[in-house]
């Protein structure tokens, strides 16, 4: 290739680029004004600019900021898990934990039942169903503290539980994957899988909570945040890396990167600087998949996406419930819980259904259909949550 092509190419590169972040900002303002959240917004703008949407695509270089997109996935899913500290995890009581359990995996199966009742493959089914058991903590961590009931009990039990389910989610993406990468289903595989999972997050909590929290105060220590910020790059992408080189998903290996940064006393300088790169990549990959969502397979099942809906907000209702009564939570905080933990699909569900694509062990239904069933939800929990919080509080005595 001659260098003028180049040239041209890098400049339809960033010219793609501008017309994203243009295009993102737009639709983050008008969905603020909606009262909706930025990701939806992002999207649909991707929809909007994407090859599918006539009449012609806006974006000359697709595969380029699909590339960007795998970098957003990192960047999300480590500043996900510098939320949650060695001593976050282990505060996480017994409800939470029978709790988040039930409701996922019940959850998880109940989507592959629906796919499979729809005469999916087996994998668009198992991929569909764990994205749907998947409820998003960033927007029910926002919506709680908009709301101002981030402090009371039902909110406590929810982000309790959505700790948990996050875990469950990112590691059985990366036994998924590796299955869908070695062949098909067999106890042999999903076996091997399971152990590389345990294995990886074993050596990362045992042996890495041990070194790199005082390598990271130790370069903290030098003043200089630029070698900070290096070296906790150096880390999530490192872990990512050697994810991916075992077989397992890259996301499983940031999340645990951001965890043992949290371990370190520069957590909070830590987030401060990962933020805005997170908040660039993050609406880079949403306008991405946006792009990569081809919503006119759907036209024919659109039966699917209806019962995939109503069928993970019912079985996650029930199960949240019944779990958290059967832990002696009182009605009206199980009420409140089980409606919260219904809602949202979001951002780690959208990183599961493009990880079933990377593999190529999903067909092209797989991302719409999570795309779709991520925006009704998204924008249905903010009414309900609100609606619900209000029903179910306490009433004050009679005199």
């Amino acid at each position: 290739m001659s260098p003028p092509s180049m040239v041209a190419e890098a400049v339809q590169v960033v010219q793609d680029l501008a017309v994203v972040l243009l295009a993102a900002v737009l639709m983050a303002a008008l969905f603020h004004r909606l009262g909706q959240r930025p990701m939806v917004g992002y999207i649909l703008a991707g929809v909007v600019l994407g090859p599918y949407t006539p009449p012609f695509s806006l974006l000359t270089h697709p595969d380029v900021l699909n590339l960007l997109a795998q970098i957003g996935i990192v960047f999300l899913l480590m500043a996900l898990g510098m939320e949650f500290p060695i001593a976050r995890l282990r505060s996480v009581g017994r409800p939470a934990l029978v709790i988040a359990l039930a409701e996922s995996l019940t959850t998880f199966a109940a989507g592959y039942l629906v796919g499979a009742a729809f005469r999916l493959p087996q994998f668009d089914s198992l991929f569909l169903g764990l994205a749907v058991s998947v409820t998003s903590t960033v927007i029910l961590a926002n919506l709680l503290e908009e709301m101002g009931v981030l402090r009371e009990e039902a909110a406590g039990l929810v982000l309790g539980i959505t700790v948990i389910e996050d875990i469950v989610a990112v590691s059985l993406l990366g036994v998924l994957q590796s299955v869908a990468s070695t062949g098909g289903l067999s106890l042999l595989r999903v076996g091997l899988s399971v152990g590389l999972v345990v294995a990886l997050i074993g050596a990362t909590l045992v042996l890495g909570s041990r070194s790199v929290p005082r390598l990271i105060d130790a370069v903290a220590g030098e003043g200089r945040r630029d070698l900070l910020l290096l070296t906790i790059l150096a880390l999530g992408f490192g872990l990512s890396a050697l994810s991916s080189v075992i077989g397992i998903s890259v996301a499983a290996g940031a999340f645990l990167a951001g965890v043992l940064v949290a371990e370190s006393r520069t957590q909070g300088p830590a987030r401060e600087m990962v933020t805005p790169l997170k908040e660039l990549f993050g609406a880079i990959f949403f306008v991405s998949i946006g792009a990569l969502m081809d919503f006119g397979v759907l036209a024919p099942y659109v039966p699917l996406v209806l019962t995939l809906i109503g069928v993970s907000i019912a079985v996650k209702f029930g199960a949240t419930y019944l779990a958290a009564r059967s832990q002696r939570v009182p009605p009206a905080t199980a009420e409140r819980t089980a409606v919260a933990i219904a809602g949202p699909r979001g951002e780690l569900s959208l990183v599961v259904a493009d990880g079933g694509a990377d593999v190529q062990a999903t067909t092209p239904l797989v991302l719409p259909t999570v795309g779709a069933v991520t925006l009704v939800t998204s924008i249905l929990t903010p009414l309900l949550l609100h609606l619900t919080w209000r029903s179910s509080a306490p009433r004050p005595p009679r005199a």
